[in-house]
């Protein structure tokens, strides 16, 4: 994998519109799940892979400052060369002086190789130091965008549950609207009225048919006072009258 891929799908996951796929998706909650593990993978692949361009950087870095530090080396025994030819030299000895000229020259010429090591690996390293600034950009974009799903997906966990609790409680309540409570209190009420009404009409029956019993009662005294009137009034008209009479009496109305 290139550092250029890597970098291409940090940069295109860091751009992705959490919102617009959510608004897209049939299931938001299981493509935000499948977005989560998705940014998770790919930041652990973005990271070790960033963190391998990190060392290699660091590794020209040191190449980079070995060469500066052998091209002064270089310098300074060049230096150092040259002046011990110079002494030899007020000497008058030429064959020491050219010798540690000679020796100064092959310093100038490593010093001068140290040189050019380190200018050609400077723009690399320029390269590379901005290209792990992006990479790690990218990964921090991509470290929020995971924390914006985790976040929008815990969010939709929750309002879905509250959702289905409100459709619960919905159900219940229209459950409760077709029972009707207050209606069967009613129900409960008139057939307590009913009861009560058949009790009272008993007792109106058993009060009408005790009266009625009296009003017998009261007849048959009545009816037992004239019986004893007639017993006494004609036990009275025997005593007084002659049967005879009665018996002429009643013969001669007879005829």
């Amino acid at each position: 994998m290139t550092k250029q891929s890597i970098f291409g799908r940090v940069a295109q996951l860091a751009r992705a519109n959490v919102n617009a796929l959510i608004d897209q998706a049939e299931d938001p909650q299981k493509m935000l799940d499948q977005m989560v593990r998705d940014y998770t993978n790919n930041i652990a692949e973005a990271e070790s892979a960033v963190a391998q361009t990190i060392g290699n950087l660091r590794m020209l870095q040191e190449d980079h400052q070995e060469d500066i530090e052998a091209a002064r080396g270089w310098g300074n025994k060049a230096i150092a060369a040259s002046q011990k030819a110079e002494e030899f030299r007020a000497q008058g000895d030429s064959t020491d002086a050219d010798k540690f000229d000679n020796l100064a020259k092959v310093a100038i010429q490593r010093q001068m190789d140290a040189e050019n090591e380190a200018r050609g690996a400077e723009p690399t390293i320029d390269s590379q130091t901005e290209i792990v600034e992006k990479l790690k950009s990218g990964l921090n974009e991509m470290k929020n965008k995971l924390n914006e799903m985790s976040r929008k997906r815990d969010e939709l966990v929750a309002r879905s549950r509250t959702v289905e609790a409100q459709s619960q409680v919905q159900d219940a309540v229209k459950s409760l609207d077709f029972l009707d409570p207050t209606s069967e209190v009613g129900r409960f009420e008139e057939k307590i009225r009913r009861e009560e009404a058949r009790v009272r009409g008993q007792a109106e029956l058993q009060a009408s048919s005790l009266d009625a019993q009296f009003e017998s009662l009261e007849d048959l005294g009545e009816q037992t006072e004239v019986e004893a009137r007639l017993a006494a009034l004609k036990a009275g008209r025997s005593s007084n009258t002659d049967p005879s009479e009665i018996t002429t009496g009643d013969s001669s109305q007879t005829s």
